[in-house]
């Protein structure tokens, strides 16, 4: 299974890759606490995905991008270790890669998931609220240890239906991920792909999907 890169193009999806959809559940007061699974979407063995956030047949690509999509990829290619910050909590610790994040808003309820590790009583939401964040962006280490979802391999295109935004690509469970020029992105168990064309974390979700159109 694999995702390669192309030129100012889409995403290539080899290996017979499962993709569904999956929405963003909020709570009365509007907070992000779930996600909603939604329908499996049939594709081929090899099927390509819309980068440039102009199909009309999203989440594919329909040959948008060919009126000029700039595509370049900007992201960082040091480990997610190496360029987290780690804060130091109660019996826990907290990895934060800010450049990751997809506004996805899983870490801000009860007062936020930096205020909770503060408190092992509020071990259990705290790790909840890290494996909800789609884009691999916060981890919570227990005794060195660094506490993950168990994730099958599959892509989830993301409705952030609450904020009423198109969501990025959700790639999960280790899939590689492969640059035009041929390296390799770490392969990580979860982390969220742009689709909507603007990132300037290319090929990573920065949330720029948020901006008002």
């Amino acid at each position: 299974m694999r995702i390669k890169i192309i030129k100012n193009g889409p995403y290539q999806v080899s290996g017979g890759v499962p993709l569904k959809e999956m929405k963003i559940g909020s709570n009365a007061q509007g907070d992000s606490t779930h996600w909603i699974e939604g329908k499996t979407i049939e594709t081929k063995e090899t099927y390509h995905l819309c980068r440039c956030g102009k199909s009309s047949n999203k989440p594919f690509c329909d040959g948008s991008h060919s009126c000029g999509f700039d595509g370049t990829e900007t992201a960082d290619h040091r480990s997610y270790n190496e360029s987290v910050k780690c804060y130091k909590g109660d019996g826990m610790d907290l990895l934060d890669e800010e450049d990751l994040c997809a506004v996805a808003r899983f870490c801000d309820v009860a007062g936020g998931i930096w205020a909770l590790i503060q408190d092992a009583d509020n071990e259990e939401l705290a790790v909840r609220e890290a494996c909800d964040c789609p884009s691999g962006r916060l981890t919570v280490v227990k005794e060195g240890k660094s506490i993950e979802p168990d994730f099958p391999a599959e892509i989830a295109v993301i409705e952030d239906e609450p904020a009423g935004k198109m969501g990025p690509l959700w790639v999960r469970g280790g899939i590689e991920i492969e640059c035009e020029d041929g390296s390799v992105y770490e392969k990580r168990n979860r982390v969220t792909l742009c689709r909507c064309g603007k990132s300037l974390n290319k090929p990573f979700c920065d949330a720029s999907h948020m901006e008002e159109e």
